[in-house]
């Protein structure tokens, strides 16, 4: 198969898995993004128990303190993104993540892995930027508008994390095997689960998560379709993720990289269709002038990525 086609389907499995995001946080179907992320890290302790027979071995201590501390991080990335999709439109707070992520991921490896910008790569920062600020703003600016969207620091603040959490993992992933680092920082997903319930706030929240064994039954029938739609969802995510990786595998990591622009796309025209459905969870603007606005700093985003992604 195409690896193109295969990054296209994987880009289209992780808006999808965005927009329910979005559907799940929004509708108070999950009650807070703290439970959402809580619970995503504790399935990630799955992937011990899936992958340990295929590539498992034992680390060393200071190796093993690393790797949780990056999963650790990575959980808090995603509690700050499922703020972002929380506070604000999909097709705003993605973008941001992204751009935000890979001006990290660039510069850290400008600090740590001693790398230089090329003239091209300073033109991709620019244009990241350009871009995540046009996607941020509604143009034209008025006095009383003179502000980034709701979600936008929640989006700063997943980026930066999610950047720092990925460099460790490429450090981790030149040193061993795929399946072994994937399993150890997945573990320390799980211990940024755990973590979650030291704020007296979030723990009360995600104890009350639990009381949905005892409720009556049509709330119990609710639940489980709520549960089964959150594992539905992660395993879209997570094979998605696969997918991409096996795209870049098979071709050019530049173009895969391009690819992410038809993500944006996706959750676009899908927050665009389940606004009609769900106006008060799908808040997407119609009207042509944002539509135009948006396009316009997706492809500006899209192009900053694969300039600095460039060699």
């Amino acid at each position: 198969m195409n690896f193109i086609v295969i990054a296209i389907v994987s880009y289209f499995l992780v808006a999808l898995e965005i927009i329910l995001d979005k559907f799940l946080l929004t509708s108070k179907r999950v009650s807070h993004p703290a439970v959402y992320a809580f619970y995503s890290g504790v399935l990630s302790l799955g992937a011990l128990l899936i992958f340990a027979p295929f590539g498992f071995h034992w680390i060393s201590f200071s190796s093993a303190i690393l790797s949780f501390l990056a999963g650790l991080i990575f959980t808090y990335g995603i509690l700050c993104l499922f703020f972002a999709i929380n506070k604000s439109e999909a097709s705003q707070a993605i973008p941001v993540v992204t751009a935000m992520t890979a001006l990290m991921t660039y510069f850290l490896s400008l600090i740590f892995l001693h790398e230089h910008l090329l003239g091209h790569q300073l033109i991709g920062v620019a244009t990241l930027i350009l871009g995540g600020l046009l996607i941020s703003f509604d143009l034209p600016l008025k006095i009383s508008k003179r502000k980034f969207f709701s979600g936008f620091y929640y989006s700063i603040g997943a980026g930066v994390l999610l950047a720092v959490a990925f460099i460790s993992f490429k450090h981790f992933y030149e040193r061993d095997n795929f399946l072994n680092v994937f399993i150890w920082t997945r573990i320390g997903l799980f211990i940024g689960a755990l973590t979650l319930l030291a704020i007296p706030a979030w723990r009360l929240i995600i104890s009350n998560s639990f009381t949905g064994l005892k409720k009556d039954k049509k709330e119990k029938k609710e639940n489980l379709k709520t549960s089964g739609l959150f594992i539905l969802n992660k395993a879209l995510g997570g094979t998605g993720s696969i997918l991409t990786n096996w795209a870049i595998s098979l071709g050019s990591v530049t173009i895969v990289n391009a690819l992410v622009s038809t993500e944006y796309a996706f959750i676009l025209l899908m927050g665009i269709i389940f606004s009609v459905w769900f106006p008060q969870i799908f808040q997407e603007k119609r009207d042509v002038k944002s539509l135009i606005e948006k396009i316009v700093a997706i492809i500006l985003i899209t192009t900053g990525v694969v300039l600095i992604s460039l060699k």
